[in-house]
């Protein structure tokens, strides 16, 4: 059985090959969604092919809707999106992805029930089925080159519903089992080094010597060390020193 996990339902409309229905399957579950449902695909179904591709998303495929029109497989939604790279001579609201999938996901919130079609590979949907459409997908691709395979457009659908529908960082730091130097950490580093070079004679001339302690702890302020970066560099200048000695 898919998820309870409020969604919109993925439409494939009269896909050709197996594999594409497959590698589609696979493109959904990777952002959450199991809400599939096949019009009439040309090869039959269940397809053998689809489920080599899957690749571990067969229970996509296994609660997969087949219906024979277009319209059985949307009669419950209230809102419908069509993907298309053509223009069909309709007057409909046309969105990218990004916005499709942000009034989607507050539809849904509101209790709706949402699908979007994508056509088969050959041609893409017929008017007819973008008659029915409440709105347009239309991707922005290279006018020069604008086909998309049927599994890349499902892929940046739901990647766009997952990016809207989850509360993800546009960035991270992995610390790879570290935290962040503190202050004091980065205080007691400075003064290694101070302290080091100034034996070494590298303050110089004295009237220099405030400046160049001052531009060397901004330096260090301006790097993100962790705990670990700040250990490293102690034992990196202690170990110059133990060699330097040595000569």
């Amino acid at each position: 059985m898919p998820s309870d996990i409020p969604q919109p339902s993925f439409v494939l409309v009269r896909p050709q090959m197996g594999e594409n229905i497959g590698a589609a399957a696979r493109a959904m579950l990777n952002f959450g969604l199991d809400r599939m449902a096949l019009v009439a695909p040309r090869d039959g179904w269940p397809n053998q092919k689809a489920v080599a591709m899957a690749s571990g998303a067969g229970r996509v495929l296994d609660d997969a809707v087949l219906v024979a029109r277009t319209v059985d497989a949307v009669a419950e939604c209230s809102y419908v999106f069509a993907t298309t790279a053509r223009q069909r001579g309709m007057t409909k609201p046309v969105m990218t992805p990004e916005r499709a999938m942000e009034v989607a996901r507050d539809r849904i919130a509101a209790g709706e029930k949402v699908a979007v079609l994508f056509g088969p590979e050959r041609a893409g949907l017929e008017n007819d089925d973008i008659a029915l459409a409440n709105a347009i997908i239309s991707v922005p691709v290279n006018p020069d080159f604008p086909s998309l395979n049927l599994a890349q457009c499902v892929l940046l659908t739901g990647y766009e519903w997952q990016r809207h529908s989850v509360a993800v960082p546009p960035e991270i730091t992995e610390m790879a089992g570290s935290e962040w130097a503190s202050a004091i950490e980065m205080d007691k580093l400075a003064e290694h080094y101070e302290d080091t070079l100034d034996r070494a004679g590298f303050f110089f001339p004295d009237l220099k010597a405030e400046s160049m302690k001052r531009n060397l702890r901004n330096m260090w302020s301006r790097m993100p060390l962790t705990r670990t970066d700040v250990s490293m560099l102690h034992g990196m200048l202690r170990q110059m020193v133990r060699w330097k000695d040595k000569g």
